[in-house]
């Protein structure tokens, strides 16, 4: 009877391995990289895209708007990339305070960890007799027990180990690469006004087409997502634009 039932286990886990193999799910998986990205291209798109607006709007030359908008992109970037690494850093920080203080508690007071251990598999509808194995196992296995309070306890990943540096230059890389796209019509066209109508086309071109790629990546609505993300833009350029108008004519 033990080696039928051997038989079967293995039996049912290899079939368990082909139904996941053949099984694939969608879900949005491009992580933490592509917030990033999107963060940055956003507001690439829209802050200096608003700035060239309202020195427009005040008349000033295309060769003053594209030095301020050149000096606000760098500006910009340099800003976003750092709040980018200080954000993953602080996240990193306290992941490892966590992990250091959850290490604490299962040297000193291991009974108590196995009891939340059991609590927390107890919400999930298991009784005694189905989740006191896997209490045992875990305690058997000091950093499978570590991980498992970490995820479910604390509800905390661990985070990549370069991840503070790699969010910093995506940031910044992107924030530039979005704050260009507004800025060159002013490069090829010597008359303010008609670098702003143009650079206003390009932009809320490369906005739509941002919005657009965005919901597909994250799940959204594309069209939806693109006429979101294209308002924004157009709105903070037109309240720049208006507020240079008006402080110009006080």
């Amino acid at each position: 009877m033990a080696l039928n039932g051997g038989k079967t286990f293995v039996q049912d886990e290899e079939k368990q391995r082909l139904l996941l193999e053949e099984h694939t799910e969608k879900h949005f998986t491009a992580g933490e990289v592509v917030r990033d990205i999107i963060i940055g291209v956003s507001d690439g798109l829209t802050v200096p895209f608003a700035l060239a607006a309202g020195l427009s709007g005040a008349n000033a030359s295309s060769a003053l708007v594209l030095t301020a908008g050149l000096a606000e992109v760098a500006a910009g970037a340099i800003s976003m990339g750092l709040g980018g690494y200080l954000a993953a850093k602080s996240e990193a920080d306290h992941y490892n305070r966590e992990l250091q203080r959850e290490q604490d508690e299962i040297d000193t007071v291991p009974d108590v960890e196995a009891a939340e251990i059991a609590d927390i598999l107890s919400q999930y509808g298991l009784g005694p007799s189905e989740y006191g194995p896997v209490v045992t196992a875990l305690r058997n296995n000091p950093k499978a027990w570590l991980e498992f309070m970490m995820k479910f306890e604390l509800g905390l990943e661990r985070p990549e180990p370069r991840r503070a540096l790699v969010s910093a230059a995506t940031i910044a890389l992107s924030y530039v690469a979005g704050g260009l796209v507004p800025l060159l019509p002013y490069v090829f066209v010597p008359e303010a006004g008609r670098a702003m109508a143009v650079s206003v086309a390009v932009t809320l071109a490369a906005l739509l087409f941002f919005g657009f790629v965005k919901g597909r990546f994250t799940g959204d609505r594309p069209f939806l997502s693109a006429v979101q993300t294209t308002v924004v833009g157009a709105l903070a350029s037109a309240a720049a634009f208006a507020m240079a108008r008006a402080v110009q004519s006080v």
